[in-house]
């Protein structure tokens, strides 16, 4: 009975010793974590807990700082500005997204059908050069291109008798002006994975295709897209992630007169913090995008299958 009893213990010791010697060999992989997971505690999720309490908070920089509950998002969603930047920036965002997802897919494939590969590099970088440059260069550039006192656009009208253009004083222009100038700005970079997808298709699915009587069109349709789904995903959860973040070239080209109809959530955040110096409900705000952009990417995961890739 006793040996029994013994030999009992010894069955259920067995697996808890494999278990701690399988634990002290993982221990030196997880202190190899511990500097990754310092940098997110200390400079995200930390400021991040810290903003919830400033947009408590009637914050001032110096002095007392009274906690005033959920003032702060009241005033934010009872204020038309935000309102009027919440409209403007699914105007902005959405049609950035809609013509900036299928811009680049067009292009790609239009560059596939280049034969000579010298031309086609040679596109390829023309079209993916303005991604490199930051909105500071790019938005002045199409400023002093639009200008319609000696701009380039305007010369060219000119030329044909037509008169100047007003791009960026009138409010409706000045909304297509920067959503065709973010899709041009960034339409190489969605380009490059495109081509990067492309190349990476099976050929034998291309000659299967011809086997079965199929010309160029039908190729692209029925392989080179259904190929290229998975791109798309990534393509548009990194887009749609991006809508509700527009600022560098609303705040780089925006002027006084089309302010009212271009000022997107990120702008509002940026005045009423650094303006107007509303700290707390700027940072209300800021949450409150914070919580649209995480549910948005949530819906779009679930809508596209992501986690099925």
């Amino acid at each position: 009975m006793e040996l029994l009893r013994s030999q009992t213990i010894t069955a259920r010791r067995q697996p808890l010793a494999a278990s701690l010697s399988k634990w002290r060999r993982a221990v030196p992989l997880y202190m190899m974590l511990l500097p990754t997971i310092a940098y997110f505690l200390i400079l995200t999720y930390y400021p991040l807990v810290h903003s919830v309490l400033i947009s408590m908070q009637n914050f001032n920089l110096i002095g007392n700082r009274p906690f005033v509950g959920l003032q702060n998002y009241r005033n934010v969603l009872s204020d038309p500005n935000f309102w009027t930047s919440f409209r403007n920036t699914l105007v902005l965002g959405g049609s950035i997204l809609v013509i900036g997802f299928v811009a680049p897919i067009i292009i790609a494939l239009s560059l596939n059908e280049v034969l000579q590969q010298w031309m086609k590099r040679t596109l390829q970088m023309v079209i993916y050069i303005p991604h490199l440059f930051s909105w500071v260069v790019v938005g002045g550039l199409w400023i002093q291109r639009l200008n319609p006192d000696g701009g380039l656009v305007n010369a060219v009208l000119h030329v044909f008798g037509l008169r100047p253009v007003q791009f960026m004083s009138d409010p409706n222009l000045a909304r297509w002006v920067i959503i065709l100038v973010s899709v041009w700005k960034d339409v190489g970079f969605n380009t490059v994975l495109y081509l990067a997808a492309i190349v990476g298709i099976n050929p034998e699915l291309y000659n299967a295709a011809r086997v079965d009587g199929a010309n160029r069109w039908h190729e692209v349709w029925h392989v080179t897209l259904p190929s290229l789904t998975r791109t798309m995903q990534v393509v548009a959860l990194l887009s749609i992630m991006g809508v509700l973040r527009l600022f560098d070239q609303i705040y780089v080209m925006r002027n006084a007169v089309i302010e009212p109809k271009v000022d997107v959530l990120m702008t509002y955040v940026y005045d009423q913090g650094f303006t107007q110096m509303n700290i707390g409900q700027a940072t209300a705000s800021a949450l409150l995008i914070l919580l649209a952009t995480l549910l948005l990417t949530l819906f779009t995961r679930r809508l596209v299958q992501f986690d099925a890739m």
